[in-house]
């Protein structure tokens, strides 16, 4: 349901003057010409990061950093994609935020917007982010909100499948975990529809399935989708991409809740035996024991190359929105 406010954020094109001042809000707003000019500066950036560490073209600019719900990747990647390029950063969370004295998250986009030049947002409610923008005057960027989306994670995750896999279409990609919840997921599973030939497997607990209207988008796109309820052999046999996710102790009612179905999916040496040798397994982190350690030395281990990923991801992201990218709009 939309919140009041709510705005309709502008759709994205592989032209890059049309990412210019825009608010990055859902992965619904991209074609998939426009995603590619994203990995293509994603991987440029890389590239830059490799070779110099950075340059320049952000200097004299600010990102305004707003979480309101705990973070160490996406709020640490954000400010260090924007560092490189030579820009700096103001961060304030609840706790050192106007909101203890009962400020709206729009007053405090909007006053965050006063000293910088693009905002990024955290938040623990659906839609009060894609809310805030109606009123934000500069580029707000959704970094999470609540059981909601995580636009700027699904872009970092195609970039992960991109640089390990070479490709992402015809990939098998089973989304494991806690669904129903996982903002992550429901935003990748959404993106995946940007390309062909694509299965999607859900892999959850009865409890956590995969939201019905993520389903029905992805259903709407001609993309295959399926369910399961346990992560068995024929599951792994065909999965070219394994995105493990937490079971999200914050969002459940009791502890009981929570520890019924905590432990319902592992990763550990054994299980990966069973997967292809080109596997790739990814998790957005933090993990909470569903990730073996011991799998940490498998190189089909992407997770840690996934989130390093994040940072170029979103030095693409935003120079594509301040309109400073690698590649112009008259560049072949």
């Amino acid at each position: 349901m939309a919140m009041e406010g709510e705005l309709t954020p502008a759709a994205l094109t592989e032209d890059p003057r049309s990412w210019v001042g825009q608010h990055f809000l859902s992965v619904t707003q991209l074609s998939l010409p426009a995603l590619e000019l994203f990995l293509r500066e994603a991987e440029a950036m890389k590239a830059l990061v490799a070779a110099r560490g950075g340059d320049r073209r952000m200097q004299g600019r600010i990102l305004g950093s707003i979480f309101f719900e705990p973070s160490t990747r996406t709020t640490s990647s954000f400010q260090a994609a924007f560092q490189r390029l030579g820009g700096s950063c103001l961060h304030v969370n609840e706790s050192s935020s106007s909101a203890q004295k009962g400020e709206t998250l729009s007053d405090t986009v909007r006053s965050m917007a006063c000293y910088c030049d693009l905002v990024v947002v955290r938040h623990p409610v659906k839609g009060s982010v894609r809310s805030a923008a109606g009123t934000c005057p500069k580029p707000l960027l959704n970094a999470g909100d609540g059981t909601g989306e995580h636009p700027t994670q699904s872009l970092l995750d195609l970039l992960t499948v991109k640089l390990e896999l070479g490709e992402i279409t015809g990939k098998t990609v089973a989304l494991v975990g806690d669904l129903k919840h996982g903002r992550t997921a429901h935003s990748l599973a959404r993106l995946l529809c940007l390309f062909s030939g694509v299965e999607i497997i859900y892999v959850s607990p009865e409890s956590l399935r995969m939201p019905e209207e993520v389903k029905e988008y992805v259903g709407s796109r001609g993309v295959a989708q399926r369910e399961a309820f346990t992560l068995d052999a024929e599951v792994l046999a065909e999965t070219d991409v394994l995105y493990m996710t937490r079971v999200q102790k914050e969002r459940f009612a009791t502890s009981a809740d929570y520890d019924e179905v905590k432990d319902m999916f592992r990763i550990t040496p054994q299980v990966m035996k069973q997967g292809k040798s080109t596997l790739v397994l990814m998790h957005p982190l933090p993990r909470v024991g569903e990730i073996d350690e011991e799998v940490d030395r498998d190189p089909r281990a992407a997770y840690f190359r996934q989130m390093e990923n994040g940072m170029y991801a979103r030095m693409a992201l935003v120079a594509l929105i301040v309109g400073v990218p690698t590649f112009p709009a008259d560049s072949s």
